[in-house]
């Protein structure tokens, strides 16, 4: 048996027959080594997380006073629940998406920016979501290029078209685990698969793919102008394939981690304790370094109701006073309350470098809706210190249609992704770093 001379991601001991993964070792450059990456980096990882919520929040109490910006703005009541956070949060308002014209879709365009009538002849169309344009450069080391969360029965949640809130480079969706079962399962529970059996899967897959690649080929002469287009993006899709199935096999044979603090879920939970339960599994997630990027197209409907409330999350976004403004209230407040336990969570969880998650990862939290059914103000929550943001302000654009975009911009350049734009981006917000 031979012991790796440096801590790489496949730390085990070898020999023909058998296969032991080695403890974690102060040795390795760490007092816990923490990551599965390529080696113990002497700075931890950035990560990114996007959380989005579908039916907007309460006006009235929720965005804190346009007149009053900078560090000695109020908290609303809608946020009161982040006060101990809030020399760490950055709140934006004057954000909008300007091809929005939907006001029941809070997230099919909220990563992206795009115009839904941009290719002549749809009427529907999309780009890149600012997560997979993360995780193109942040997932490169871990088993999960990017993980997306969702909930069941999205469409009565004000999130619209899509699978979760990530969108691929031609504009398709995303699939997103919608349950906290599933999305422990995917993330720490190993396949009972044999090895060999795994491996003879995975060899049948690129046997298919092969095929498939080498009769499309014969396909591309004689074609039309759409048709070639339409075949171009066949093969990017093709080639996205490869890329995960090529990262399938680097890691077959590592065993995944579990987190040791969080218990596998065994029942269905929904509404409260199932996004507090997500949030648990996220921060897990970052904890082992399974994946540096996350979204999290939450629940409404149901949330609402685990709090006692009879009518829907739509009837709720209609709310003028009375029965319905209460419901919206009370879900604004609870939704703060769990973005508060979340950043607890974050803040605890220590890095092998004695910083916490909290100190390496960029953390945004609204939706594309204002309120009710407008669309000119996204409510806009940003935290964590990934992205080398100046917290602890009231921030208002000046413009009165200052891109969405411009934020996504912002966080990705601030944590190290290097692009000059982002879906209908003008320019970074140069104002949240001074």
């Amino acid at each position: 048996m031979k012991i790796p001379q440096s801590p790489t991601r496949r730390a085990f001991l070898r020999s023909s027959s058998a296969l032991l993964t080695l403890p974690f070792l102060e040795s390795f450059g760490a007092k816990q080594f923490q990551y599965a990456a390529a080696s113990a980096a002497a700075t931890p990882p950035k990560r990114m997380m996007f959380l989005s919520f579908g039916w907007g929040p309460t006006k009235e109490s929720w965005y804190p006073d346009i007149n009053t910006t900078g560090s000695n703005y109020t908290l609303p009541a809608g946020l009161k629940g982040l006060m101990r956070h809030k020399k760490d949060l950055t709140i934006i308002q004057k954000l909008t998406n300007q091809f929005s014209d939907e006001a029941h879709w809070g997230s099919t365009f909220y990563l992206t920016g795009a115009n839904r009538y941009a290719e002549p002849g749809q009427s529907f169309s999309n780009t890149i979501s600012a997560d997979q344009v993360a995780a193109e450069v942040l997932g490169k080391e871990t088993r999960f290029t990017s993980i997306q969360l969702g909930c069941d029965k999205a469409e009565g949640s004000g999130h619209g078209p899509g699978l979760s809130l990530a969108w691929n480079r031609q504009g398709k969706p995303l699939a997103g685990l919608n349950n906290p079962v599933a999305a422990y399962h995917k993330l720490f529970a190993d396949d009972k698969t044999p090895l060999a059996q795994r491996q003879a899967m995975l060899r049948q897959r690129r046997s298919v793919l092969d095929t498939v690649l080498e009769n499309a080929k014969t396909m591309n002469r004689g074609l039309s102008v759409n048709d070639t287009d339409k075949l171009d993006e066949y093969f990017q899709s093709v080639r996205e394939i490869e890329v995960r199935l090529s990262k399938e096999e680097q890691w077959l044979d590592v065993p995944k981690r579990r987190p040791t603090e969080l218990e596998e879920p065994q029942d269905a939970i929904v509404g409260y304790e199932e996004v507090k339960l997500m949030y648990d599994i996220m921060v897990a997630a970052m904890q082992i370094d399974a994946t540096r990027v996350l979204t999290y197209r939450q629940p409404v409907d149901t949330f609402i109701r685990s709090l006692g409330a009879t009518i829907s999350g739509h009837n709720m976004s209609h709310y003028t006073n009375g029965a319905r403004r209460s419901v919206a209230e009370m879900r604004d407040e609870k939704q703060t309350e769990l973005l508060a336990y979340l950043i607890d969570k974050l803040k605890a969880t220590k890095e092998p470098d004695g910083s916490s998650l909290f100190d390496n990862v960029s953390l945004s939290y609204g939706s594309n809706i204002e309120s009710i059914h407008y669309l000119k103000n996204c409510p806009t929550i940003i935290t964590g210190g990934g992205a080398g943001v100046k917290h602890g302000r009231h921030l208002v654009m000046e413009g009165a249609k200052t891109p969405l975009c411009n934020l996504w911009l912002s966080l990705l350049q601030g944590s190290g992704i290097d692009v000059n734009s982002h879906g209908d981006s003008s320019g970074a917000i140069k104002e949240l770093f001074v």
